[in-house]
């Protein structure tokens, strides 16, 4: 279960930098072409998107690179990109676009839900070996 919540954790971070970092460095008018559901926010909320996808991949990394940071900031990452996703996907329901970005959207839900349990779960277990250690 480690493996997998590695890789996940790593795939979901990696899919967030780019696009959040896409989102955030391209043109409003472009990514309206792109994406229909772009048109339905204005350009600040879509730099808000943008934003924070980006800054919950790299919760998801940063603990585990800079060991200053505290680890309770990767099941939060997960949890605020699942709810992201959530977004997303009532987003793309209301476009009318299901297949495949709400299926999509789902997958990535459940990958981010699942980060956030298994790095909880692993908190939690530490600080309960911990006190049980005093």
């Amino acid at each position: 279960m480690k493996i997998l919540t590695w890789v996940l954790q790593i795939a979901v971070a990696g899919l967030f930098l780019m696009a959040g970092f896409g989102k955030f460095t391209t043109p409003y008018e472009q990514l309206a072409e792109q994406m229909a559901w772009v048109q339905s926010f204005s350009p600040m909320a879509i730099k808000v998107i943008s934003a924070l996808e980006f800054l919950g991949a790299l919760g998801l990394l940063l603990p585990y690179l800079i060991k200053a940071l505290p680890r309770i900031l990767v099941p939060l990452a997960a949890a605020g990109l699942t709810l992201q996703m959530i977004g997303a996907l009532i987003t793309h329901l209301m476009h009318d676009e299901f297949i495949p970005m709400g299926i999509s959207n789902i997958v990535i839900a459940a990958a981010c839900a699942f980060v956030a349990y298994r790095r909880y779960g692993e908190l939690k277990g530490t600080e309960e070996q911990t006190s049980s250690d005093s």
